[in-house]
């Protein structure tokens, strides 16, 4: 008989004796079963736990998001079903031909429902947005919204109400909507971004790809991210899954209070690839309560130019590296220059809060109240200070950037021509009452180039001393050893910056 047929046709000599002690096998390890519960069931709790999280933020949070329809006129025939818009901005950060107009200024995702026609020249596009006032205020991208002739607003009920006000601060990618005569709205509560940490959990709610009321989940992956796509960034990073349409819908934790409005993803496929970014909650606030107030976002300013504080500079300015934020200019007759600030100084704590780079001071400097004095607590020649600033309001105009010319005299051990400034080439290359030499060529893979100089920047001092005449610049950099550093502080349109010139041996 084979092995198959024996286990189908039982033995005779299995007796009642051996199926009692099989029973009472049976019930022993019931009874281990019961004294030892599986493996597992606490942590099968603590996932409930975290779903019931989930659950309840979510159905707190969702009738406050809404749907926002825009439609906008080009000038010629809307893309083809399914194609975005794509600019240089969008070239360099997700390379060409990325498929995320849905995440840029002005450029709301196409959707696939949505069929533009050639004779209307009409682009429809939609995004998501999140009550913050049960008055009918609404806040979301200013992408979502920038040149709309008409946008409408759907509730999580299905009302839909045609916005009557739009106010936008395309530098931060914010938007506020007003829509009027609806009842009974539900206002997020705004929680605090700056108490956020990398871990923590955090929903995203909108309407990806037009898909309302999806709620995704995860973690804040990241701080303080910059990443090109604003004037102004200080972006919380998630991995919580975000994808076109999701723009302005609100980032929560799990108390049910909104931490960030998500803005963009970074992604070479068009949908989430866990790498996406929302504006803070606490800058949405500063921004959106001016927009409601005034129209307009009021900036403050210091009038410095400033730069990180790397590891090779550290050493030159007796501070560690990424502690405090270098200037590298000071503004003639701007509250910086008021205050006695100097190039060279490194700025340590701006109003009693320490800044460790660019992004960081500029943010709590454009926030503070016009008119106000701040605190700023500097390192000077390794000695620390304090001063007093009184800040500015912003203005709005920037520096031309423009090229030039000029006669050289070529410094071969660092590879680059210098020429003397003359006000007709300081006027021409937008760096009006500067003292310094100008470069005037660079030679690719020299010393110079390897520091990123290039032609039309201006030398304005070396190792920290001024220098106005391309003799006297010759003069003080001719016996330098670069295999010492050589300190130089550089002028463009876009402000000073130092750089360290070194040879590679």
């Amino acid at each position: 008989m084979s092995i198959t047929k024996f286990r189908k046709h039982k033995a005779p000599w299995i007796t009642g004796f051996a199926i009692a002690a099989m029973i009472g096998s049976t019930a022993a390890v019931h009874l281990q079963a019961e004294s030892n519960p599986p493996r597992g069931t606490a942590a099968v709790a603590n996932a409930n736990s975290l779903s019931e999280a989930f659950r309840e933020t979510a159905r707190v949070v969702a009738p406050s998001v809404v749907t926002i329809t825009s439609e906008t006129e080009v000038a010629s025939p809307a893309p083809r079903q399914g194609q975005p818009m794509n600019d240089e901005m969008m070239k360099r950060f997700f390379g060409e031909g990325s498929p995320f107009g849905e995440m840029f200024r002005g450029q709301p995702q196409m959707q696939p429902f949505h069929k533009p026609s050639a004779e209307s020249n009409t682009r429809t596009g939609i995004g998501s947005g999140v009550i913050i006032d049960a008055s009918g205020l609404i806040l979301t991208n200013n992408h979502v919204v920038a040149d709309a002739t008409n946008v409408m607003v759907k509730l999580a009920d299905g009302r839909e109400f045609q916005a009557s006000e739009v106010k936008t601060d395309p530098k931060t990618d914010l938007a506020v909507l007003k829509i009027d005569g609806a009842s009974d709205l539900v206002a997020a509560r705004l929680g605090n971004s700056d108490r956020i940490e990398i871990g923590d959990w955090v929903l995203a709610l909108g309407q990806p790809f037009g898909l309302e009321g999806t709620v995704t989940a995860g973690i804040i992956s990241a701080k303080s991210r910059g990443i090109g796509i604003t004037a102004r960034e200080n972006f919380l990073q998630t991995d919580a899954a975000i994808n076109p349409g999701n723009s302005g819908g609100p980032l929560v934790n799990l108390a049910g209070e909104v931490i960030g409005i998500n803005t963009a993803i970074s992604s070479r496929s068009g949908g989430n690839n866990g790498v996406g970014f929302a504006i803070p909650i606490d800058e949405a606030k500063w921004v959106s309560d001016q927009l409601i107030k005034d129209g307009v976002v009021r900036r403050a300013m210091l009038g410095v130019g400033i730069q990180k504080v790397s590891h090779e500079l550290a050493s030159s300015f007796g501070v560690e590296s990424n502690h405090g934020v270098l200037v590298t200019e000071v503004v003639k007759g701007s509250p910086a220059d008021k205050a006695g600030l100097k190039s060279g100084d490194v700025i340590l704590t701006f109003s009693g809060r320490e800044v460790h780079d660019p992004r960081g001071l500029q943010n709590v400097v454009e926030q503070c109240a016009v008119g106000s004095k701040q605190k700023i607590e500097i390192m000077r020649d390794g000695s620390k200070m304090t001063i007093e600033a009184v800040c500015e309001v912003q203005p709005e105009a920037g520096l031309a950037n423009k090229a030039s010319e000029s006669a050289a005299s070529k410094i071969e051990s660092l590879g680059m021509e210098v020429g003397n400034l003359t006000e007709d080439l300081a006027r021409k290359l937008g760096v009006k009452d500067v003292a310094g030499v100008v470069i005037t060529n660079v030679e690719p893979g020299s010393v110079a180039d390897r520091a990123g100089l290039k032609a039309g920047n201006v030398i304005t001092q070396v190792e920290r001393k001024s220098v106005d005449s391309v003799d006297q610049f010759q003069a003080m950099t001719k016996d330098h050893d670069l295999s010492d550093a050589m300190l130089l502080l550089v002028k463009t349109d876009q402000g000073s910056r130092y750089v360290i010139l070194k040879s590679g041996k």
